[in-house]
């Protein structure tokens, strides 16, 4: 049938269409079934169907209307196709059988090329989920996430990388350990997230000192040149099926075991990763609770990492307590580039990150068995991290000259005082997070959290336990309120809610 061609200047985030339901009644189709667009060539979209739209008319989504030309058509012939092959496997999933390496690389082509549904990808991530996938499945899954996206090949060997489960607010050591391990003369191209329920992904970190959006050839020469690059994974088609898997894990708040192994070497592997270390931070509140969990989780990574010829180191840290002191993007940066400049800091930040950075330098030969961490240590103490990062910074286009007074955290500002003289015995990252997040974090680099008190420490009533930060007033009053009404911190002694009689007259 033909159709006259409506564009919708909106992204549906996948090829899809919009058809009356008399037209796809008569075309034989329903509401997430595929048709065919012919135009020059074909493209197969997903059908809605409703009143919307006039009868003999298409709504053609963005998507679609790029993929059809720079200008889309007045007039397009749309025919039903069928379903793609991988909806079976995904059944079979269901079903609790084993899939084949092809069969998994074709539902992982499909999920690139969106070709499933909503309704769809959200049944592989749930059966996922439910029964998880064997060695093999896992290694075919990173496998097919690596081969339908973009690579980077380099011809210096070995390339180092770094990876942190998350789960800990001011998580900012991205920043000292790639131009501390680039700084000995090994590469390190690090491309990183942006926060999805965090408050500040190390890309939302980099993007205060300079541009994050890079493509692959990019990342490659930015790395060849000065060592190390710290980018916006997001910004290339590196393994692309991570995002889009992603999007359906999110509304149901899960991370398939499975997929978070997945999604983590495939990063890896296709940035040519040779020697990888892993955080994994520990304790309450984080996505590892216990050292029995993060054992376990360490050993699945290095045996994914094996199979996949990488050499693969993890590190379990303490993860009940933030790192450092800020959370927030211009504060974390801030107190970041300050340890770099002046060693002045928090010891968290200083120890983890040189640990860490020390791991690498031991795996890429720079330094002998057990004398990384000191190697590390002297790498910053000697300014020479600070002056590997100022090229970084200005080999992906900021200002090399910056110092942490530069810095400016938003100028909205209020404190949230102790209620009580003793000592902190509880700390909530999670509130802490979610309070950075309604001053504006991420998004406005301003915002955040600067922390008086952690765990253990003391602290007298009227003194401030945190200080919140904005780049809007209404921002930092919303940010207050929910501090006030549910306190991240606590202090021994301290009167944790009111409860009245309530008397009928």
């Amino acid at each position: 049938m033909e159709f006259k061609v409506e564009p919708f200047q909106i992204k549906a985030g996948r090829y899809k269409v919009a058809l009356n339901t008399q037209d796809a009644k008569e075309l034989g189709v329903r509401g997430g079934d595929r048709v065919q667009l012919k135009n020059h060539s074909y493209l197969t979209a997903i059908v809605e169907t409703g009143d919307i739209i006039s009868k003999g008319t298409v709504g053609v989504y963005q998507e679609c209307c790029e993929k059809l030309g720079k200008v889309c058509p007045l007039m397009i012939n749309i025919i039903p196709a069928s379903r793609p092959s991988s909806i079976g496997f995904i059944k079979k999933m269901m079903d609790h059988q084993k899939l084949t390496q092809e069969e998994i690389f074709q539902i992982v082509q499909d999920i690139v090329r969106e070709n499933l549904t909503e309704v769809e990808l959200s049944a592989f991530v749930t059966t996922s989920y439910i029964y998880g996938l064997t060695a093999d499945e896992i290694e075919w899954l990173t496998r097919a996430m690596i081969d339908t996206g973009e690579k980077i090949e380099f011809d210096t060997h070995p390339i180092m990388d770094k990876h942190s489960i998350g789960g800990v607010p001011g998580n900012k050591i991205s920043l000292l350990v790639v131009p501390i391990v680039a700084a000995n003369g090994l590469l390190i191209p690090k491309t990183s997230s942006r926060a999805i329920t965090g408050a500040a992904g190390t890309a939302d970190l980099m993007e205060v000192l300079a541009p994050v959006e890079f493509s692959t050839d990019e990342i490659k020469s930015i790395t060849e040149k000065v060592g190390g690059i710290i980018a916006w994974g997001g910004a290339t088609n590196i393994a692309p099926a991570d995002d889009k898997l992603i999007r359906a894990e999110y509304p149901l708040s899960i991370d398939p075991r499975c997929q978070m192994l997945a999604s983590i070497m495939a990063k890896k592997g296709a940035v040519g990763a040779d020697c990888v270390v892993i955080d994994i931070p520990i304790g309450s509140g984080t996505k590892v609770p216990t050292m029995e969990d993060g054992k376990k989780l360490a050993r699945d990574l290095i045996e994914l990492g094996e199979r996949l010829g990488m050499r693969v180191e993890c590190a379990m840290t303490y993860g009940a307590s933030p790192v450092g002191r800020t959370v927030g993007p211009a504060a974390e940066v801030k107190e970041a580039i300050k340890v770099l400049e002046t060693m002045e800091g928090p010891n968290s930040l200083i120890e983890k990150s040189t640990a860490l950075a020390g791991i690498l330098l031991e795996m890429g030969g720079a330094a002998a068995r057990g004398q990384g961490k000191e190697m590390a240590m002297e790498t910053l103490r000697s300014g020479k991290a600070f002056t590997k990062l100022k090229e970084i910074i200005e080999a992906q286009g900021g200002n090399p000259n910056i110092t942490h007074t530069d810095i400016k955290a938003g100028e909205n500002r209020a404190d949230l005082p102790s209620p009580a003289d003793g000592y902190v015995i509880e700390f909530d990252n999670k509130r802490i997070v979610e309070i950075a997040r309604i001053a504006g974090a991420p998004i406005d680099k301003g915002a955040g959290v600067w922390i008086h008190r952690k765990k253990g420490e003391t602290v007298n009533k009227g003194d401030p336990l945190i200080t919140i930060f904005a780049d809007k007033s209404w921002k930092l009053t919303n940010a207050l309120k929910s501090a006030e009404k549910d306190y991240p911190i606590i202090v021994e002694g301290m009167l944790l809610e009111r409860v009245q009689t309530f008397r009928v007259l």
